[in-house]
């Protein structure tokens, strides 16, 4: 899971609910909502943040910021946007920038771009402001619920955690408590996240099960250790990344017990580099220094 962008996953959630987001920023529900491509004339446009819908009549531009700034600056960029969706769809146009984490950017940004007689206007929500109770009775927006406003952390997790456990498809409650972990990293503590969000329920995540059940069924033909060895392997290349030849092979030398365990604790891994300090752990010796 690591290297997913935020604004690309809040992007992924937009485009897969489009129509609880829409009814989000519009305060109604529309009866359709058509994901537009973002490719428009001039120049390229950063697709990774940005969502098109085209809602009843009209064109709901969505754009995820987590600072608020941006080069070019966020009010010239939304006035660009606006005229080029207006010459290419010919439809009223409704701008939200959805800023997800509190930062002086972000609690300073206008919602409006202004030069000589020009004025442009569109819409800021920035979450930090925003009532819990907004996303907490709408599976779909469950993950944004972790940014809402709130004095105590601890209760808005678990508020978050047990309205999870309502949605009553499997496969779309574990992507949604997948998504939930993820953002909530960018606000809270993740000792706080995995007491109360339960690091156990992100191994049933539809990514997690598939790439266990491609190396259980090699497992299968090859025994149970080099399978075990090839789980562990897929995990850890999805979570950092390539690593060298040489720590592969002191995984795959690994007893099954021992690679059990690394298992359970590659979920706490962020680089390499921490890879590096479980073996050498492992093998009662310090770990070796990193390549520069």
């Amino acid at each position: 899971m690591s290297g997913i962008q935020t604004d690309n996953l809040c992007k992924y959630l937009a485009e897969k609910y489009p129509l609880d987001f829409a009814e989000w920023v519009l305060g109604q529900r529309p009866t359709e909502a058509e994901i537009l491509k973002t490719e428009l004339s001039i120049e390229p446009i950063r697709a990774d943040f940005v969502v098109f819908l085209k809602v009843d009549g009209c064109i709901l531009h969505l754009e995820f910021q987590t600072v608020g700034e941006s080069k070019p600056p966020v009010p010239l960029r939304m006035l660009d946007y606006f005229v080029r969706l207006y010459r290419k769809y010919g439809l009223p146009v409704v701008q939200v920038v959805v800023i997800l984490t509190e930062t002086a950017a972000g609690r300073s940004l206008p919602n409006e771009f202004r030069v000589g007689d020009t004025v442009h206007r569109y819409h800021v929500i920035r979450m930090w402001e925003q009532p819990p109770e907004l996303f907490l009775n709408h599976p779909a927006l469950l993950p944004l619920a972790v940014f809402s406003r709130t004095t105590n952390p601890n209760e808005l997790l678990t508020q978050v955690g047990e309205s999870i456990e309502t949605i009553a498809k499997p496969v779309e409650r574990r992507d949604i408590l997948t998504c939930t972990q993820i953002l909530a990293g960018l606000r809270f503590d993740q000792n706080l996240i995995r007491a109360i969000l339960r690091e156990r329920h992100m191994r049933e995540s539809v990514i997690y099960q598939e790439i266990l059940e491609e190396g259980r069924q090699e497992g299968r033909q090859e025994g149970r250790q080099e399978g075990e060895a090839k789980i562990v392997l897929r995990q850890l290349s999805r979570r950092l990344g390539l690593f060298s030849a040489d720590l592969k092979q002191r995984i795959e030398s690994l007893p099954v017990a021992r690679l059990e365990e690394l298992g359970d604790a590659l979920l706490d891994f962020h680089e390499v580099k921490d890879l590096e300090t479980w073996l050498a752990q492992e093998s009662g010796t310090s770990a070796p220094p990193t390549e520069s």
